[in-house]
């Protein structure tokens, strides 16, 4: 490791030496303290809609809550209208672009660890910390310091793993992929409570971190949304309409939307072939690093059946989309094939069809042929988008009959399944 990384590596340590031993004379705080939740994700609250159900959640049962994290893109209008939350905001850091990289990530982790550590400290007194992971480095054991030091209890909502989604990057065998799977699997079971988001995750976080949920239903992904009355009105009778075909996407190496566009080019040519399908208005939603290539990779294809357009949606203004949307595209693919999509949860909250693309627990959530579709190509997408939308929009299109299944299925709403799998954690084990 390079001698300046060494050096502020080691004032890092005096500073939290110093913070510590400051903080262990000052007292508790007030016994109103109890039952205040900080509910944190070291990124953008406004892209981040498990976090922000989970401090409403908390609001609702009478917890006050502090909502921690970047505040690049504006929180729900709950949120922010909500008296009982806070929203304390941590700034999003950027690599220094001088040295060598390993020096690069190493000062980031740093500041972020510092400022991260010094925010918690002003914060009214929690006695919980709820912390989304990934992102995990440097959170977890920042976090972990803190209710050391505040005597509060730390919770890790499992969402996945963030040295697979770093692998991606960088390799599976690349020192710095190594290092943050020890330190995932070593501050994470310090934690004293953990959710996860699927039977697959809780079942490897046992196994292999040695870290046991205590959620008896892990699967508490269920969604906020709702299907809109406009598809049971006029709208849905039009005929010769296009169709309205929803994807999201956080615009990262976990989804290959290549897949999609090259279905979309096979889709084109089915209907300047002759065969009767509707046109299509496709919406990719989100923000993220890899959009500007996809955006180039749009202006050069040249549709006469198809628009695509990749707007950024406002929280508020997504479900609306959703609600009017015909079909739902998913193209997650887990880095470690044990977390599922919310945008997939958010879809059939919707009673919106879903198109999915294979991975290892997917079935989790999506039943092939009776809620949704599974492809593991280009080539099986545009064949289920041709059979979803042939006779589209009548009530015999095979489109139809996926919505009116998932109108018919029972699925718990996002407050049920929370009141069951999460609230017990803050009732019983204060």
């Amino acid at each position: 490791m390079a001698a300046p990384a060494m050096l502020l590596l080691v004032a890092a340590g005096l500073a939290l030496c110093v913070a510590l031993l400051w903080l262990r004379r000052r007292p508790a705080g007030p016994e109103g303290a109890r039952g205040r939740v900080c509910v944190a994700v070291l990124g953008d609250l406004g892209r981040s809609p498990r976090m922000q159900y989970h401090a409403l959640a908390l609001a609702r049962h009478g917890h006050g809550v502090t909502l921690l994290g970047f505040l690049s893109t504006k929180p729900h209008s709950d949120i922010l209208c909500n008296e009982k939350i806070h929203i304390v905001s941590v700034s999003e850091l950027k690599v220094l672009q001088v040295g060598p990289k390993i020096f690069q990530y190493i000062t980031k982790v740093i500041a972020q660890a510092i400022q991260l550590f010094y925010t918690m400290l002003k914060i009214d007194r929690p006695s919980y910390i709820l912390l989304q992971n990934p992102p995990g480095l440097p959170s977890i054991a920042v976090t972990w310091m803190v209710c050391l030091v505040r005597r509060s209890k730390l919770i890790i909502d499992w969402h996945n793993y963030g040295y697979t989604v770093m692998s991606l990057i960088h390799g599976k065998s690349h020192p710095i992929v190594q290092i943050a799977e020890w330190y995932e699997k070593l501050f994470g079971r310090l934690s004293d409570y953990n959710f996860c988001v699927t039977n697959a995750m809780k079942e490897d976080l046992q196994m292999n971190c040695n870290i046991k949920t205590d959620s008896e239903r892990p699967d508490v992904e269920k969604s906020a949304f709702t299907e809109l009355d406009i598809r049971n009105g006029n709208v849905t009778q039009v005929k010769e309409r296009p169709a309205l075909l929803i994807s999201s996407t956080s615009w990262t190496e976990d989804e290959d939307f290549s897949i999609l566009l090259k279905a979309l080019e096979d889709y084109e040519e089915y209907v300047s072939d002759g065969i009767k399908l509707p046109s299509l208005v496709c919406v990719i939603t989100g923000k993220g690093p890899l959009k500007k290539h996809y955006n180039r990779l749009i202006d050069k294809m040249h549709f006469k059946h198809i628009q695509i357009c990749t707007p950024w949606l406002e929280a508020e203004d997504y479900p609306v989309l959703l609600g009017s949307a015909d079909l739902g595209v998913c193209l997650h693919k887990s880095s470690s094939g044990l977390d599922l999509p919310m945008k997939v949860v958010d879809m059939f909250g919707c009673c919106l069809p879903v198109c999915a693309v294979h991975f290892q627990c997917l079935y989790e959530l999506v039943k092939h042929d009776e809620n949704g579709l599974i492809f593991r190509d280009s080539n099986e997408l545009a064949e289920q988008l041709k059979m979803l939308l042939l006779e589209f929009p009548t009530a015999e299109s095979k489109l139809y009959t996926f919505r009116r299944m998932l109108r018919a299925s029972k699925q718990l709403r996002w407050d049920e399944s929370w009141e069951q799998a999460v609230l017990p954690v803050f009732r019983n084990k204060s």
